[in-house]
């Protein structure tokens, strides 16, 4: 019934909130809201599962650059310990174990609260995570092809028929939550009363010394267990009641639950790896495995460390002593009320522009327009093009865009803002390039209204390519936008496109 439950939560909430996730992930470019979206989401649907094999996808294709997808990461890590927080309230109706629950249910939370506490900042000046999980993919694993996909297996599959059953049966995805949360808080009571029965007729010690005998051993089947079902959500929370019960310590289960949190990063090397991704999906994958190691060894090795999660989730449990909401009130305002003030917080600080483009075939002498919409963060001019075909209202492609220092990143090609004559290598879609700078102009005039000042002049040229082209292309340094392009053969331009609309919204 747990298992069930937990799957017809994450089949439901899905149906309810994956389209919206995706484009809420796919317009983040704060680091900072990245952060609490990622918490966000992954709180709503249930499973960090989910959260982190979307992002990979869209980091494998191309959507949102590695530095974007980290913080989503950090955020979900944080996010999935919703539910073993919510497995604790089962035992409100218990005192005593309903301390010890809401403790063991915390102890998660605050571990990856204080992880994000010390790698975000590395991540956030430094590239601290993105640098290394690069470097790591690069070193150790092959560039891939193929097409990245967007597709999931739930963990039990086991339940699929029954669970697409319902979804005919009861097409509303918040009746079906409604019908989740029962079963989940239905099996928690039932779980409880098979528990009290098993510890009447065997002692406690032979479930601790199963899984629980030593640290080592403890972790270790923390980590097996999570990765063989793909889920830290199910066997964190198994460990829940578990403590509640006295079956064992809160300080003996930590080790368990540190190794659930290696095990569950298995899910993004999987959709990683099974989907074909390139080099850059395999990094976010190892990003995630990464961010979980460096906590544990941060936080575990060190005794004095060591106490300080344990301290702040045996503290929520006493609070609880004396306020019996206090752990509803915790679910809220960590899970919900922060993230969304933060998220409203930060809704101005991007830039957004509509810019219409005329291109013209010079060999053909047909023409057309099409549009881009452009939202560009104003502190760090981090963001995306957003292209439509004219008169549609559907953007038919996503272009990332991220600008560091004099350095402008559209999509996977680099162009440096530095000396003319200075040449470098890029690549896009499999095909390498050379780029050029080859002139600064001061002034570049487009129509009687449109003047841009320090207009860069790249070239751009395939490195083997059949037929002797290349491209010219314009970029103001104060808008990471391109301007113009002009397409050469034979020394002859045979298209142009250029701007002929440029307003903010």
């Amino acid at each position: 019934m747990f298992a069930f439950a937990l799957e017809l939560m994450v089949s439901s909430l899905q149906r309810v909130g994956t389209a919206a996730a995706e484009t809420i992930i796919l317009a983040t470019s704060n680091p900072f809201t990245a952060l609490f979206i990622g918490l966000l989401i992954t709180a709503m649907i249930q499973s960090s599962s989910t959260t982190t094999a979307l992002t990979v996808v869209l980091v494998a294709s191309g959507s949102i650059p590695i530095e974007n997808a980290i913080p989503i990461i950090m955020g979900a890590n944080i996010g999935t310990t919703i539910t073993s927080t919510i497995v604790a309230m089962g035992f409100i109706n218990r005192k005593k174990d309903f301390r010890r629950a809401v403790s063991a249910g915390t102890y998660d939370g605050f571990f990856n609260i204080l992880i994000v506490l010390i790698l975000f900042p590395l991540e956030y000046y430094y590239g601290f995570l993105s640098g290394l999980s690069q470097w790591v993919a690069s070193h150790f694993f092959n560039s891939t092809s193929g097409q990245a996909e967007i597709s999931f297996t739930t963990t039990w599959s086991l339940f699929g028929p029954m669970i697409v059953l319902l979804d005919r049966v009861i097409p509303n995805g918040f009746i079906l939550v409604i019908v989740a949360f029962a079963i989940l808080f239905t099996s928690i009571l039932l779980f409880r009363k098979v528990i009290s029965g098993l510890l009447q007729a065997h002692s406690p010690e032979r479930f601790s010394r199963f899984f629980f005998k030593n640290a080592w051993k403890s972790f270790f089947w923390g980590t097996v267990t999570t990765a063989a079902i793909r889920s830290s959500t199910i066997t964190i929370s198994v460990v829940v009641p578990i403590v509640a019960q006295k079956i064992v310590s809160l300080r003996k289960a930590a080790p368990f639950i540190l190794g659930a949190n290696i095990g569950t990063t298995i899910t993004a090397f999987i959709a990683a790896l099974l989907n074909q991704h390139a080099l850059s999906g395999m990094s976010i994958a190892i990003a995630h495995f990464l961010f979980n190691v460096i906590g544990v060894l941060i936080f575990y090795p060190i005794p004095a460390l060591r106490k300080i999660p344990l301290e702040l989730a045996q503290q929520v449990g006493k609070l609880t002593l004396r306020y019996r909401l206090s752990g509803f009130a915790y679910i809220l305002l960590v899970f919900f009320f922060i993230p969304f003030s933060l998220i409203y917080l930060h809704q101005d600080t991007v830039e957004v522009w509509d810019i219409t483009y005329h291109k013209k075939n010079l060999v053909t002498n047909t023409q057309s327009e099409y549009r881009i919409v452009s939202k560009i963060q104003s502190w760090n001019k981090n963001g995306e093009w957003m292209i439509y075909n004219k008169g549609e209202s559907e953007a038919f492609m996503t272009v990332p865009v991220f600008q560091k220092n004099n350095s402008l990143f559209i999509n996977k090609e680099m162009f440096l803002f530095g000396k003319p004559g200075s040449c470098w290598d890029s690549e896009n879609g499999g095909i390498k390039y050379t780029i050029c700078l080859q002139e600064i102009l001061p002034t570049l005039q487009l129509t009687n209204q449109l003047v841009f000042d320090s207009v860069f002049v790249f070239t751009h040229q395939p490195g083997q390519s059949p037929v002797p082209t290349q491209k010219r292309i314009f970029i103001s340094k104060h808008y990471p936008v391109i301007l113009k392009q002009e397409r050469e053969m034979d020394g002859q331009i045979v298209e142009t496109e250029s701007i002929v609309s440029f307003s903010k919204n």
